[in-house]
């Protein structure tokens, strides 16, 4: 018996020239040993492969977030910008005194400083202790989160400590550090460990740890504490979170956006607020 005519020969889709016997499990193409990809059911041809992996939906967290990555991306990418910014403190040291929270210069017009001073520290004592917090409870936030949640939940601790040293503080004072934010994560995963029946008394220990290092930050050559920022971020934090996690399923990304921006809303009326106050 004589063999098949190269018209009849088998050829893979992509590479007409390349003679194969082997098809795509899933859309039965002739496919050659370049195109083939090795899946748990079997080859399939890259473009079948690519189609997959774009209908495959992330898996939803318990709390409505998606982890796109294992590693703590946002944390890593927040304890970044703080050494950063020290860096640049270090190098240039007008750019304390040009990007700290100063009400008079926020009244004046320079909002930009109720963000940018969140991620500036007097000394390094007090950028480590503020770090290692940062890492310490931001992972394992950002795990249960998901990255959006658990940056919304950052962003909106830093403004609110920002915010309420803008409407309390002496109108003479420099202030400076992520600590507002710090505590609105520590706040927040109280709310959340509470919630999962966890052990809290590991969260306690490293908010008692923060708060004696960061009152003994004089002592230590760092700026003087400003309690606004502490108290401000935690109330904010405390209240996202328990937002987050408590918001019922069937409605909670309404709920948590609907919040997320009622807060905002709050924030810049309280700072006009103030603005106006000392104008």
């Amino acid at each position: 018996m004589s063999g098949p005519s190269t018209s009849q020969t088998p050829a893979c889709y992509r590479h007409p020239q390349r003679t194969t016997y082997v098809r795509c499990t899933r859309c039965d193409r002739y496919i050659c040993g370049e195109c083939m990809r090795v899946s748990p059911v079997g080859h399939q041809c890259a473009e079948c492969v690519e189609e997959g992996a774009r209908t495959i939906r992330q898996p939803t967290l318990q709390f409505g977030g998606q982890q796109l990555s294992p590693t703590p991306v946002v944390t890593v990418v927040l304890i970044g910008l703080n050494v950063l910014a020290f860096v640049l403190q270090l190098a240039l040291p007008g750019v304390t005194r040009e990007f700290a929270l100063s009400a008079p210069d926020v009244a004046d017009g320079q909002v930009y400083r109720l963000v940018t001073s969140a991620f500036l520290h007097y000394g390094a004592a007090h950028l480590l202790l503020n770090m290692w917090g940062l890492y310490v409870v931001g992972a394992p936030l950002e795990a249960l989160l998901g990255q959006v949640r658990y940056a919304g939940l950052y962003g909106l601790s830093a403004l609110g400590g920002s915010v309420l040293v803008y409407l309390i503080s002496p109108l003479g004072s420099l202030t400076a550090g992520a600590s507002g934010a710090v505590f609105g994560l520590f706040g927040a995963l109280a709310v959340v460990a509470r919630r999962l029946n966890f052990d809290v008394r590991w969260i306690v220990a490293v908010i008692a740890i923060n708060l004696v290092f960061n009152f003994a930050a004089p002592a230590m050559g760092s700026g003087p504490i400003s309690w606004q920022a502490h108290v401000g971020g935690l109330v904010t934090g405390t209240l996202v979170g328990a937002v987050y996690v408590y918001a019922p399923r069937e409605r909670r990304t309404l709920i948590q956006v609907a919040v997320t921006t009622v807060l905002l809303v709050v924030f810049v009326a309280l700072i006009c607020w103030r603005t106006v106050l000392l104008s």
